[in-house]
């Protein structure tokens, strides 16, 4: 058989008894596992980006809780829920890596690492969706529709999305769907291999152009 490509996820952190925890749930793993990868969980230690983006294949950057923007020239929403600030170090580090030095790798960013993707390309984020979309609650562990703007690299469809946030801009990346109410739910480079960023949770999405095969298609391309 043929190797399976290595495919680093990142792990969330959690306090857990006061002590930070690396931690993340096994539909990712499965997900790559079914789609032919190898599912190598990745602690967020910022010192070992560099190494992680020359010998994994191909990454999947996991949802979680909300960025802090200062990094990004922006004050951080007090109503937020932040990360812990050893994840978002580790990410951002990941990501100008890969940016700066491996940008044939192939990237899979759910949610949160839809987010992370555009912050680090220049974009910006709608931090409180409740404030200017009326219909905000339909995004928290919902189903609904988005429309793809480009339907040979991605399927309209129905998705599974869990956020309180979004990207009011997506910097030098492409948006690829949106919601009907024009929240953006997708994002990509189309000159990459593969370098997605969707909003909405794929591991938790039923229809399979929208879900399972977004991890065959990192596969693929990571091999």
């Amino acid at each position: 058989m043929a190797r399976r490509p290595l495919i680093g996820i990142t792990a969330d952190l959690i306090d857990r008894n006061g002590r930070e925890t690396a931690a993340c749930t096994t539909a990712y793993s499965a997900r790559v596992w079914e789609a032919g990868g190898l599912p190598v969980l990745l602690s967020p230690l910022d010192e070992g980006a560099v190494e992680l983006a020359a010998r994994m294949d191909g990454f999947v950057l996991t949802g979680g809780d909300d960025p802090r923007t200062e990094p990004f020239g922006e004050p951080t929403d007090p109503r937020v829920t932040p990360v812990f600030p050893a994840r978002q170090a580790f990410e951002t580090a990941l990501l100008e890596h890969l940016r700066d030095e491996w940008p044939e790798k192939p990237v899979l960013g759910v949610c949160l690492g839809m987010q992370m993707m555009a912050l680090v390309r220049g974009g910006r984020l709608n931090q409180y969706m409740p404030d200017t979309h009326p219909n905000a609650a339909e995004h928290w562990d919902h189903d609904h529709p988005v429309v793809s703007a480009d339907e040979s690299a991605l399927a309209s469809g129905t998705v599974h999305s869990r956020h309180k946030q979004a990207i009011d801009d997506a910097g030098s990346m492409r948006v690829l769907a949106t919601a009907p109410d024009g929240t953006i739910e997708a994002v990509d480079l189309p000159d990459l291999p593969f370098y997605l960023g969707v909003q909405w949770h794929p591991e938790r999405t039923e229809q399979a152009g929208l879900g399972p095969a977004l991890f065959e298609r990192l596969v693929v391309a990571s091999r």
